[in-house]
Formats: C-alpha cells, structure tokens, sequence
C-alpha cells in the first residue's frame, strides 16, 4: 500500500474516531491538535498487521451498533406516525358524519318551527284551549307531550353532536402537533443513521483488497470466539423445547430470506433490517408484533435463554438494538448489517440481552 493510501487510510480512522465519540451525548472533548509546523514531519500509522486491523474491526462495530440504535429509534417514530396518522383520519370521518349528522337535526329543526309557523304561530298548547271538541282536545294533548318530548330531545342531541365534534376536532389538532413532533424525531434519527453508516463505509472503502479480506476472517473468527464461548457454558444442554406452529412458519419465513441485502428502516420484501425480519416473519405466522427490536423487548415475554424454542427472539446487546431469531441447534437467523445479507450465524455470537416470545399462549 503506498503512503499516500496509508495517509488517506490513517484520516479515514481519524474521522472514525471522531464521529464516534460525537455520536456520545456528554462527551468531553479535549482541545484540537495543532496542525504541524513547517518542516515537521507528521507520523502515520499504518494499517497492516492483524492487531491494527482488529482496532479497525471494533470501530465499525460501533459505528455500526449506532446506526442499528439510531435506526431503531427511526423505526420506532415511523411506526408511531403510522398509528397517529390513522387516527387522525379515524377522527376525519368522526368529524364529517357528525357533521352530516348536525345538518340533519338543524334541518329536522327546522322544518319543526316551519310546522308551527304554519299553524298561525300559535304554541299546541294555545291551539289545544281553542278547541271546540273534547276528544280533539284529549287525542291533542297527547300529541304535544310527544311534540314536546320529540323537540327537547332534538335539541339535546344536537347540543351533544356539537359538543363531539368540538372534542374530534381537538382530539385531531393533538394528533397533528405529535405527529409533526415525530416528525423532527425521525429527521433526526435518519441523520444519525446515515451519518454513522457513511463513516463506516468511507473507512472500508479505504482499505486495500487484502485488508478487507483480513477484516472479513477477524469478524469471522471473533463471531466463532464468542459463539464457542457460549456453548461451552452449557447453556443448550438441557434445551429440548420445540416451535409451536406459528413458530416454525415465523422460521420458515425468516430462513426464506437468507441471501436478501440489509437495508435499514425496510420491512421486505426485498430488503429488510433486522427487526424488521422478525416482525415480518411473525406477521407471516399470523401474529403481529411489536416493529422494533426495543419494542419487542419491552413488550413481548421474556423467557430464560435455557428454555428458548424454535420463532423466540434473541435480543442482542445491553441497548436491545438488535434481534435475530432462533432456529435451533445453537443457531439464529437475522439481518446483520449495511453490506451483509440475511444469514444464520451462531446465537452467542452477540452478547446476548435476553429472549422473548411471540406465542406465549402457544404451550
């Protein structure tokens, strides 16, 4: 590699490094270097050997693991404009048919007075007094206590109408002004995606064609470490649990993908991240679930790793910002990352959060 590589290579770390330490509120930050003087020469590390490269390694690693954070926090206030948005049209057609609804009773009240107008102005009551036959005065008064009965209850539930469509319209701006605060939530965390990604690539694509190679067999053999790590705890001795149903189909869907390109924010068919794998592939089972991989655990029941079965999910990593899903066998399917593929890898290749389950109910 010539020197002018290795300085391209040694500025790509360099901003590496300093995006990571941006992307951590609170961070203190130590005064800028001086650029060199004249005639000084400027050191240069090189990357050749493994131990540098493994620094390399760890660094997009983290890069990475941000992007997976920001992009769950995208997903999170995509799926919450989705929800706000059909209840604002939800609220939309409750403000047209109370509308319609209002208009009908103004004009049943209405055609009421227009009634009593033609009747020479006179209230029933009045009219009742005038009459000369006692039976019209008796089958009359009857009539006006229904009138009378009929009208105060016309004027009550227009008196309601109005009042629900006030509570619809406000219920609706309430939903605006969160959605627009999604919104900026969103914008936000797009930007923290794209930028953490960006970083990571721009320090790859810095890498000479041996050295990415090289990279490639350190992720390898680290994924291989911490695997072995956890199966010698004899975490799987005891595992005899089976998928339910619904969990060999949420499998069967998830495995459909392998081969399929990482994608962050995509739900399929095509692309997907990796909670969007998950909840796709549980959708297909028939089951909805919650979209994000920090939502699903929150809200999904947990289970001890020793007693996961087939369709559990694996929470990964102490900000649950990423999942994959069990498939047996000490083996989970899920969408790694930018540039990788849907793939099974071992599932103590990750440090493992915790497991959840989608089908409790399913024993």
């Amino acid at each position: 590699m010539g020197a002018g590589k290795r300085g391209v290579l040694t500025a790509a770390v360099t901003v590496v490094c300093a995006v990571t330490v941006l992307a951590v509120p609170g961070t203190a930050f130590a005064a800028p270097t001086p650029p060199p003087g004249p005639g000084t020469t400027a050191s240069v590390t090189v990357v050749t050997s493994d131990v540098e490269l493994e620094a390399v390694r760890k660094k997009l690693d983290k890069l990475y693991r941000a992007a997976a954070k920001a992009t769950d926090e995208y997903n999170a206030a995509e799926e919450k404009a989705r929800q706000q948005t059909a209840q604002v049209v939800r609220l939309a057609k409750k403000i047209v048919e109370g509308r319609e609804k209002l208009d009908d009773l103004k004009d049943r009240a209405g055609a009421a007075a227009a009634a009593q107008y033609r009747g020479g102005g006179l209230p029933p009551e009045a009219r009742l007094v005038l009459s000369d036959d006692p039976q019209d005065f008796l089958d009359g008064a009857g009539r006006v206590r229904q009138e009378q009965h009929a009208t105060k209850g016309l004027l009550g539930e227009m008196t309601r109408t109005q009042r629900d469509l006030e509570e619809y319209a406000e219920d609706a701006r309430e939903q605006m002004r969160k959605l627009e605060a999604g919104r900026k939530v969103k914008a936000a965390a797009q930007k923290r995606v794209e930028m953490q990604i960006e970083a990571a690539e721009k320090l790859e694509a810095e890498l000479e064609q041996e050295e990415k190679e090289r990279l490639a067999r350190l992720e390898r053999q680290a994924a291989a470490r911490a695997q072995a790590t956890w199966l010698s705890s004899g975490v799987l001795d005891e595992l005899t649990s089976k998928a339910t149903a619904q969990g060999r189909e949420a499998v069967a869907y998830a495995t459909a993908q392998i081969g399929k390109p990482y994608q962050w924010g995509a739900e399929g068919p095509n692309t997907f991240d990796c909670s969007g794998l998950t909840s796709q592939a549980w959708l297909a089972a028939g089951k909805t679930i919650p979209r994000t991989s920090q939502m699903q655990w929150q809200h999904l029941k947990r289970v001890d790793v020793e007693d996961m079965r087939p369709g559990d999910l694996i929470i990964y990593w102490a900000d649950a910002s990423h999942v994959g899903m069990y498939v047996g066998d000490g083996v989970m399917v899920h969408a790694p990352r930018p540039g990788r593929t849907v793939t099974l890898a071992g599932a103590g290749s990750m440090p493992i959060l915790g497991v959840v389950r989608p089908d409790p109910a399913a024993e």
